[in-house]
């Protein structure tokens, strides 16, 4: 299967500061996407799309916790379904990230398990609060080291086609866990600035705006109501709604979530690469979740994007569409 190209690529942030000041609460809640409730095998076969992509998070834990087990998976997944690339959601590498590019842990967490055909790659990856106790800008380096890793910078943008005259994805990944300290104010700010500034000037052919952070800004996962999520949904909601971003995807709770609070976003949780976190059930806003180990797959066209939950044995646990 001949790999869709990516069009554009626009890379920012090599630090500076904390957390911004406080910005406005959702806005009030209204009708977004419709999500389809007949799932047919017709309304999800998955060449009726133009783009494809995994998304794994918290994983790097030199295989153990069924990281071996959920990249085996995730190889025999991509070899019997499309995939353009794998987005890494963050923490990843266990427990402090790595001290440098030739870190052993590139080997014994990453290159050493996700060594199926199918995924040689693209990898697309953003920083987790665990990569921030080495090295972070190894992980930068890295890229020019490896033939699948892209990091260009802590932050930055990607856009995907989504077929000839019908269309792009813009995703930008970006860099959370400063936003959670003071000390980082100033690069924080500069960030939050980007990333208003990237989305107003999204050309009118974007069909979908997905922002990738590791921190994500609701879960029902253990860190409902702490410091982590309350600060980042602080620091991005009011840019969610303002620029109507349609997904936001995260880690940071290891399990897989589906969340629709008040206000235009989705959010996606994939942190389930290894270690398991629980998750709480009967919370309104929670259209799915589940303490089990697996990835996330993404298929995109321009009127429509399907997402399935899929374990480590290769069930389909969940899936959604969301409809333009």
């Amino acid at each position: 299967m001949k790999r869709r190209d990516f069009v554009r690529n626009t890379a920012l942030g090599a630090l500076g500061a904390t957390l911004v000041g406080p910005l406005d609460a959702l806005a009030e809640s209204r009708v977004t996407h419709f999500e389809s409730d007949d799932l047919s095998p017709s309304a999800s076969k998955s060449d009726d799309f133009a783009a494809y992509f995994i998304a794994i998070g918290d994983w790097g834990r030199n295989g153990e916790y069924d990281q071996q087990e959920v990249a085996k998976q995730m190889g025999l997944w991509a070899a019997s379904h499309p995939n353009d690339f794998v987005i890494s959601v963050g923490d990843n590498f266990y427990p402090k990230g790595v001290i440098s590019e030739t870190d052993p842990l590139w080997h014994y967490s990453f290159e050493n398990i996700y060594t199926a055909h199918s995924l040689q790659c693209d990898w697309f990856a953003i920083l987790g609060n665990h990569d921030y106790l080495a090295d972070p800008d190894a992980q930068i380096r890295y890229a020019k080291v490896s033939r699948r890793w892209n990091m260009p910078a802590r932050y930055y943008t990607k856009e995907v086609s989504l077929g000839d005259n019908k269309g792009k994805a813009l995703f930008l990944m970006i860099d959370t866990d400063p936003m959670l300290h003071e000390s980082f104010k100033d690069y924080t700010e500069k960030q939050i600035t980007w990333i208003n500034d990237q989305l107003s000037k999204a050309s009118a052919d974007v069909k979908w705006k997905i922002i990738v952070g590791h921190h994500p800004y609701y879960t029902v996962g253990p860190r409902i109501n702490n410091y982590d999520t309350l600060t980042v949904r602080k620091a991005l909601s009011k840019t969610f709604e303002d620029h109507k971003v349609d997904i936001y995807l995260s880690g940071h709770d290891h399990s897989l979530q589906h969340l629709k609070p008040e206000g235009f976003t989705h959010q996606f949780i994939s942190g389930a690469g290894s270690e398991l976190t629980p998750v709480t059930t009967g919370i309104p806003y929670s259209r799915f979740q589940a303490s089990e180990h697996g990835f996330m797959y993404f298929s995109v066209r321009a009127d429509k994007l399907n997402v399935k939950a899929i374990n480590a044995a290769g069930a389909v646990l969940y899936q959604t569409e969301l409809s333009k």
